[in-house]
């Protein structure tokens, strides 16, 4: 009886093994992405952001795992996505845009939270200062809506002085009222007239051009906005539609039909994101790391786009481009 009861004990015992083995195997971390976005408008960001994580030792899939909301350019979801994360208690939360930063730092403060976007953090209320952020939350900010006389400047260079140019913004985007002022600034200091167009859903985009035309804009100023990314078929439609000169602040819109462009490389952006969330889930601490900032932006023109639309780029701002698509 008595070996019987031990080879029942040692039965028992081999079959737990594994699961033992199992339970004390550390927990895969995992990343969830809060993305104002779509998976077809993000996805050559994601995949930068899966390449900075690679290249701080994280694979998805080996030794880290991906939580992806979309909002769809809902901008009232994402309090509840932003919830969806924390509930499920991811270890990082990576914002793209600002919308999505504001409703994750409002979800936590303690779940460490990177952001990528084009303001100022310190202005939004997001972090301390760029050297010491302070709390839970760092990142990389591209500073696109700080680039708005540089980019204006350019697209006045290929409209008639005679007449105004346009801009269309989205005014639920927590940059508009900012972004409008800079821009108005910018084109006081160059002596031209500026037309505001706001379109807040994609249904609202007729009806922003159409007061473009009416008031005879040479050329269109889009503002940096998450949701132009997903209506970039149907903006670019319309630009070619009313033969408007049109000015991007990101160069995928030049690639797939826009005239010009003046930026950062957003891919880049959003691997040194991904960077900064590896370098935290190995245990460095958000307040302690500096927002990061790119120091390169190139101007890209679409040559093929400018012929279409039957302008002449002035050699004077053909020479400046750092990148020409024919």
């Amino acid at each position: 009886m008595r070996l019987i009861g031990l080879a029942v004990v040692l039965a028992v015992s081999l079959s737990l093994a594994p699961l033992a083995a199992r339970a004390q195997q550390p927990t895969m971390p995992v990343v969830g992405v809060l993305n104002m976005q779509t998976p077809d408008s993000e996805a050559t960001q994601l995949k930068a952001l899966r390449q900075g994580l690679e290249e701080a030792g994280f694979v998805e899939g080996q030794n880290v795992a991906f939580d992806l909301r979309f909002a769809e350019g809902r901008n009232d979801l994402l309090p509840t996505l932003a919830a969806e994360l924390v509930r499920r208690r991811v270890n990082l939360i990576v914002a793209n845009t600002t919308p999505p930063a504001i409703a994750a730092k409002a979800a936590t403060s303690s779940i460490p939270i990177v952001f990528a976007f084009g303001a100022d953090p310190v202005e939004l209320g997001l972090v301390a200062s760029f050297n010491r952020p302070g709390g839970n939350i760092t990142g990389v900010a591209f500073l696109v809506n700080k680039l708005v006389a540089k980019r204006l400047e350019l697209l006045a260079e290929m409209a008639p002085k005679a007449r105004p140019l346009g801009m269309l913004v989205d005014p639920n985007n927590p940059n508009a009222a900012s972004d409008v002022k800079d821009t108005q600034a910018a084109a006081v200091v160059l002596g031209r007239r500026l037309i505001i167009a706001k379109a807040a859903t994609q249904n609202d985009l007729d009806a922003a051009f159409a007061t473009l035309v009416e008031n005879r804009v040479a050329a269109l100023f889009v503002a940096p906005n998450a949701n132009f990314r997903i209506w970039r078929n149907r903006l670019l439609a319309l630009v070619v539609q009313h033969k408007l000169p049109s000015s991007y602040s990101n160069a995928d819109f030049v690639r797939a039909g826009g005239l010009m462009s003046y930026g950062p490389d957003q891919a880049g952006v959003y691997r040194l994101a991904g960077l900064y969330a590896g370098r935290i889930l190995k245990g460095e601490k958000p307040a302690e790391l500096p927002v990061m900032q790119p120091t390169k932006f190139d101007f890209v023109i679409n040559l093929k786009t400018a012929k279409a639309l039957g302008i002449t780029i002035p050699p004077s701002v053909l020479g400046r481009a750092d990148q020409v698509i024919e």
